[in-house]
């Protein structure tokens, strides 16, 4: 039986999930509060730049959407981690051709929206929402009363949908945002040429210093995004910039490769927006069988895993399944869909934390780096039985929770290899090979991995 969907939210994971019900025959609308973004060719200076990784990928494919997709992308293998020496150092990602992509946020959303458009969605730009009533099954928009029979509450972190719950029983729908202590500003460093890149583009650049750090993520068009993350207050804070010299004096001090190559930070500094970074939980995603968060709205996490749009779109393809599991109960979907995305959802955003603290203080350290050299040569050794929790959340489509608890496993490993050691040559593979037999072997057998390879 089809139904009468309504997606609050044109951003990508409501738009991806327009085009997956829409593909199973739903009357599908789309309410969004901004303009239509294919009449609007700047990104805002606002998103951050994406990754897509096996989760979004293979969201992608079910959507039939993966080669447009990668078509506008970059591929990226690895970190190249700039120190203030200058000195610069490759961390890959993963094995052989493995690898994220990157991509324009806004380039990405006027693609599965066109997409959309395409199957018949209907959307609505520039949409107010000014009340919820899930009694009656509908809400208020600018263009007036709209009625639906499943509502899917894709809009974004703030979301109205989410907040329309909590009014609604603030009992049941708890809702808790945890900020992070850093904000953050999108620059660019621009091609030197015409599509000429200034950097590696096959890298995630970052220059790490602790506190704050510089990113920067590859264009199609020969540029690099780049985002700056400091503290809101403090040595290095947002708070403490007043003036043009202080926006000078902190790049020359702390990124003083970058700033040759970016000719136009000191006024994008000035005028670009200071974007905030929070982790959002929910006690409850769903009301009875007829609405659910999903993407942002539900589980809203710091960008440092590079997770949160393939989470989201990880939402879609498990939605997408339930629907053919339970065949129309709608009730046993939205609630199996809860049960089982909220552990995951939970997990991916402790880790995106911890990968803050990676990212901006821990991967230029030569510690770091060792560990990093001794989990290649555990993956080069023992290819069937080591997988870092990195490769299995970026190239693979097991749980995240299983992940991070594997990852743990991994954790009390490599500390214990690393131990009196200052080279990977100093290994010792049988010792390598009792810990894997004894601490991750039971661990990948009970829960059989090799059936959630991507």
């Amino acid at each position: 039986m089809t139904k009468k969907v309504t997606i609050i939210g044109a951003g990508l994971v409501g738009s991806l999930l327009a085009v997956l019900l829409r593909n199973r025959g739903h009357e599908v609308s789309v309410y969004e509060k901004r303009s239509d973004p294919r009449k609007d060719s700047a990104d805002g200076a606002r998103s951050i730049n994406l990754v897509v990784t096996s989760r979004g990928l293979n969201a992608l494919k079910c959507a039939g959407l993966l080669s447009e997709a990668l078509g506008i992308s970059v591929p990226v293998y690895g970190r190249m981690i700039h120190a203030k020496s200058g000195e610069q150092t490759f961390q890959p990602y993963g094995r052989d051709h493995e690898c994220n992509y990157s991509i324009s946020r806004g380039e990405f959303n006027k693609l599965l929206i066109k997409e959309a458009v395409k199957l018949g969605v209907r959307f609505y730009f520039d949409q107010t929402i000014d009340s919820i009533d899930f009694t009656a099954k509908s809400f208020k928009s600018s263009n007036g009363q709209v009625t639906y029979d499943l509502l899917f509450g894709a809009d974004g972190a703030g979301s109205q949908v989410r907040k329309a719950l909590a009014k609604f029983n603030p009992a049941i729908y708890e809702e808790n945002t945890q900020w992070l202590e850093a904000d953050y500003k999108e620059l660019l460093m621009p091609a030197v040429k015409q599509k000429e890149y200034p950097l590696q583009k096959i890298a995630l650049h970052i220059w790490p210093r602790g506190s704050h750090m510089l990113m920067a993520l590859a264009n199609q068009n020969g540029s690099f995004t780049m985002t700056l993350y400091l503290p809101k207050q403090g040595a290095f804070g947002f708070d403490k910039i007043k003036s043009r010299d202080d926006i000078k004096n902190l790049f020359n001090s702390e990124f003083s490769d970058a700033v040759p190559l970016m000719p136009n930070y000191i006024s994008e500094f000035e005028n670009h927006p200071q974007g905030a970074l929070g982790t959002v939980r929910c006690a409850k995603w769903i009301l009875n069988d007829s609405v659910a968060l999903i993407g942002d709205a539900a589980h809203a996490i710091v960008p440092f895993f590079g997770q949160g749009m393939n989470c989201g779109f990880e939402d879609c393809t498990v939605l997408i399944d339930l629907m053919g599991k339970h065949s129309g109960d709608w009730q046993k979907i939205l609630s199996e869909y809860e049960n089982s995305r909220m552990p995951n959802a939970n997990a991916i955003a402790d880790m995106a934390l911890e990968n803050w603290v990676e990212m901006s203080s821990k991967v230029g350290l030569p510690e770091f780096q060792l560990r990093k050299k001794v989990e290649a040569w555990l993956e080069e050794q023992f290819p069937d039985a080591y997988k870092t929790r990195y490769r299995l959340i970026t190239y693979t489509l097991v749980p995240y929770a299983l992940a991070q608890e594997i990852g743990v496993i991994q954790d009390q490993i490599l500390k214990k290899l690393c131990a009196g050691i200052t080279d990977v040559s100093q290994l010792s593979k049988d010792e390598a090979q009792k810990l894997i037999d004894s601490e991750i072997s039971p661990f990948i057998q009970k829960h059989d991995f090799k059936s959630e390879m991507f």
